[in-house]
């Protein structure tokens, strides 16, 4: 047959680049204190830019986990089946230690080089992040009770991968997971009626359910129940000490939105065995530190999505022509292109800046004061802008955004998930009120990490001013919840972008997010941004 068209104007695959060649992540992980990582964060984002790895994202996610929970002759198994492709995206996490590991290291700057690892890794493919990012958050609860730690931490910070239902002791390596939220509280987890009864040497059996449990296939999981003196937390094995199944029973596995490659699953525990994590009814207080870990980890993985979107976007519109012009060329283009690198940017400084808090918190009490109000206000507005973005990214490419081949419709799915992940937006809002009022520390030391800006930029200037006028006054505070919430993310982050950002993207930033010279839809920057110099910040090197 003959050929009935030329294939032209269509845009190359993006492959074969290094997600870690971007300049906001690599200045923060130097000012950071991280500087000494920057080798391997760009082995790892060359890696997650290869044709290969990507190709993993794809599988991964066109065939998610399969449930099954019994044997041929019916013997009991509770277990899931990942793709191949899973387990290698699960090596390399491990490996390059973006789980526990910084736990275990010693070096100034280790949590934030585990910080950038994953911004670059988990922009190739998100879903298997989620087990990274629970055991990475699950030592310092655990550290709540030394007799567990000693035995667990080292196997939890191990740079091993060891896949399988085994007796945790006996492996090389384990993955944590986490099991907090149930059918009839969700957030609420005080209205939790999963019970743990004493049943001697040390040990409780749980019973009751949770409605949703992110990789069941774990070795150990921390849950919260009730116990005699309260709601509780308890560390509870896959596999028992002596080799036999824990009577942790999957139900059914979550048909999610989004997030296909990972197993969400809603369990049963049927006088399943489980250890106490600190003390009898501070469940809340114990586990909330592995809460506050995952919470930096939607901030980052937030700042990673946006970061894939902009380059994607940007790397559509360098090689697709439209109207006898580039359409990077098209100034509406250029405005939106600039105008979602602008967000990206603020975003990944953020995290950083974060990150570094996280890593002097232990030692600094100002550090980790600014850390517990400026991550729930972080939180918030971060996963919050994710889906908008996404959105924006994806319809840079038109039509071929839409088309599954692109990975922006993966993308867009990915999006709502961390504002969602460890609080919703009004769980985020109102925590950061009550970080405010039980905390007063932690409002000093924002609003000392604000002043630090002082007098660089008249419009963020008068942006603070406005914020310290909204919290002078508290009435009808949990009603303006997200309203003050918002204010004090954007200064936060325009007071980060004057001291340390890009002077273009400050100045974008200032103008429309602060002054309010924007539109509610992106690519509504106003007149005299420097878009040229913003968008040769998203240009990767090919």
């Amino acid at each position: 047959m003959p050929a009935t068209h030329d294939v032209t104007n269509q845009v190359p695959q993006l492959t074969g680049h290094d997600l870690a060649d971007d300049p906001t992540l690599l200045a923060g992980l130097e000012r950071e204190g991280a500087g000494w990582a920057a080798d391997e964060v760009h082995e790892l984002g060359t890696l997650a830019g290869s044709e290969r790895v990507q190709e993993w994202g794809r599988l991964v996610n066109e065939n998610p986990p399969v449930l099954c929970t019994h044997d041929r002759v019916g013997h009991r198994v509770d277990e899931v089946e990942f793709h191949p492709h899973w387990h290698d995206l699960m090596d390399v996490a491990v490996s390059h230690g973006l789980h526990a590991a910084p736990w275990r290291d010693s070096r100034p700057g280790a949590h934030v080089a585990r910080a950038a690892k994953f911004y670059v890794w988990s922009q190739n493919e998100a879903g298997h992040t989620c087990p990274i990012s629970m055991t990475y958050s699950a030592v310092p609860t655990l550290r709540h009770s030394p007799q567990l730690s000693d035995v667990y931490e080292p196997l939890l910070a191990a740079r091993e991968y060891d896949y399988g239902l085994r007796v945790p002791t006996g492996k090389r390596g384990l993955i944590a997971g986490m099991s907090m939220t149930e059918k009839q509280g969700g957030s609420d987890v005080r209205a939790n009626t999963t019970t743990a009864t004493p049943a001697g040497a040390g040990a409780y059996a749980l019973t009751g359910h949770k409605w949703f449990t992110s990789a069941p296939m774990s070795d150990v999981f921390l849950t919260l129940a009730q116990a005699p003196g309260g709601l509780s937390c308890f560390l509870l094995p896959r596999v028992l000490p002596d080799g036999s199944r824990n009577a942790i029973h999957l139900q059914r596995l979550k048909d999610k939105l989004g997030n296909k490659s990972n197993a969400s699953a809603e369990i049963e525990y049927d006088g399943a065995s489980g250890w106490l994590v600190g003390e009898e009814g501070r469940g809340v207080r114990t586990i909330i530190e592995m809460v506050s870990n995952t919470r930096l980890d939607c901030v980052i993985g937030g700042a990673a999505g946006m970061r894939y979107g902009t380059v994607r976007a940007a790397h559509h519109a360098r090689h697709r022509s439209t109207f006898g012009a580039r359409l990077a060329d098209h100034p509406a283009m250029a405005n939106v292109l600039a105008d979602l690198a602008v967000e990206s940017e603020a975003a990944t400084l953020v995290a950083m800046r974060l990150a570094g808090a996280s890593d002097r918190a232990a030692a600094d009490d100002g550090e980790a004061a600014f850390r517990r109000l400026a991550l729930a206000v972080t939180k918030y507005w971060v996963c919050k802008r994710a889906p908008a973005h996404a959105a924006e990214a994806l319809e840079c490419l038109g039509g071929n955004g839409y088309v599954e081949e692109s990975g922006m419709p993966r993308l867009f799915r990915e999006s709502p998930l961390s504002s969602i992940w460890e609080g919703s937006g009004n769980v985020a809002a109102l925590d950061t009120l009550r970080a405010m009022a039980k905390q007063p520390d932690s409002v000093e030391a924002l609003v000392a990490e604000l002043d630090a800006a002082s007098g660089v930029d008249g419009r963020l200037d008068e942006a603070i001013a406005g914020v310290r006028k909204e919290l002078a006054d508290l009435s009808d505070v949990e009603y303006r919840a997200r309203r003050l919430v918002e204010r004090l993310a954007l200064v936060l982050q325009g007071s980060l972008l004057v001291r340390h950002g890009d002077e273009a993207v400050a100045d974008a930033f200032c103008a429309s997010r602060l002054a309010g010279d924007w539109g509610a839809a992106f690519g509504t920057l106003p007149t005299g941004v420097d878009t040229t110099r913003i968008l040769s910040r998203i240009t990767p090197t090919e």
